[in-house]
C-alpha cells in the first residue's frame, strides 16, 4: 500500500494558483531598483574622484563639488576647505544609507512577497533576513529614512548660510514627522506582536 508524501504540497485550484504567481510581476520592479542602485554606485564614485582630485589642486574637480553641494561663499574659493569636505563626505555617506535602503527592500521585499531565496546557512546572510517580514520590514525601512533624514539636516545645517529659513523650518518639521512616524510603526508592531495574557 503507498503512503502519501506528507512533505507534498497539494496542488492548487487553477485560478488560486495564477494569483499567486502573480507576485512575480513584482521581479522587474526589484530588478528597476538594483539599475537604481547602479546608478548611485556610479554617482558615488564621480563624487569621490572630484574630491580626491580637488585635494589634489584640480579647479575643475572642487568647481563640480561646489556646484554639486549647493555651497556658496562671498570670497572666491580655491581650494578645498572643511566645510566643503564635510558637505561632500555627507553627501557620500548620504548615497551610502539610501543603498542600504535600497538592499534592505531588494532583498527584504523579495523574500518577504515574491519568493524565498534559501539563504539560510550562507555565511553572508543578512542578520535581519532571518526573521524578516512585512511589519519588521516597514520598522527597518523608516529607522533607515530617519537616517538619511538625519544626513540630509546636518547637510543643510552646515550650509546654513544658504538657506532660507523657511527652509530649514519646514525641513526640520519634515524630519520630526519621520522621527514619529516610525515611533508609531515600531510602537504599533509591539502591540500587534505583544502575546495575548493568558487568564488565571
Amino acid at each position: 500500500m503507498s503512503t502519501a508524501n506528507p512533505e507534498k504540497a497539494p496542488r492548487m485550484r487553477p485560478i488560486p494558483s495564477f494569483i499567486f504567481a502573480s507576485r512575480w510581476l513584482q521581479l522587474p520592479l526589484y530588478l528597476g531598483l538594483i539599475a537604481a542602485q547602479g546608478v548611485y554606485v556610479f554617482h558615488f564614485w564621480v563624487e569621490l574622484v572630484h574630491l580626491l582630485e580637488a585635494a589634489f589642486g584640480s579647479q575643475t574637480a572642487l568647481q563640480a563639488l561646489i556646484n554639486s553641494i549647493g555651497y556658496k561663499s562671498d570670497v572666491a574659493i580655491t581650494s578645498l576647505n572643511e566645510t566643503i569636505i564635510m558637505l561632500v563626505v555627507l553627501a557620500l555617506i548620504d548615497v551610502v544609507m539610501i543603498s542600504n535602503l535600497l538592499i534592505m527592500v531588494i532583498i527584504g521585499g523579495y523574500e518577504t512577497f515574491v519568493s524565498r531565496m534559501d539563504l539560510e546557512g550562507h555565511r553572508d546572510q543578512p542578520e535581519w533576513l532571518s526573521h524578516v517580514n512585512a511589519s519588521v520590514l516597514k520598522v527597518k525601512l523608516g529607522t533607515a529614512i530617519i537616517g538619511i533624514s538625519s544626513i540630509h539636516l546636518l547637510k543643510t545645517f552646515i550650509n546654513a548660510a544658504n538657506y532660507d529659513e523657511k527652509v530649514l523650518i519646514a525641513q526640520t518639521a519634515i524630519h520630526i514627522t519621520f522621527l514619529l512616524s516610525a515611533i508609531a510603526i515600531a510602537y504599533t508592531d509591539t502591540l500587534m506582536t505583544r502575546p495575548e495574557s493568558t487568564p488565571h
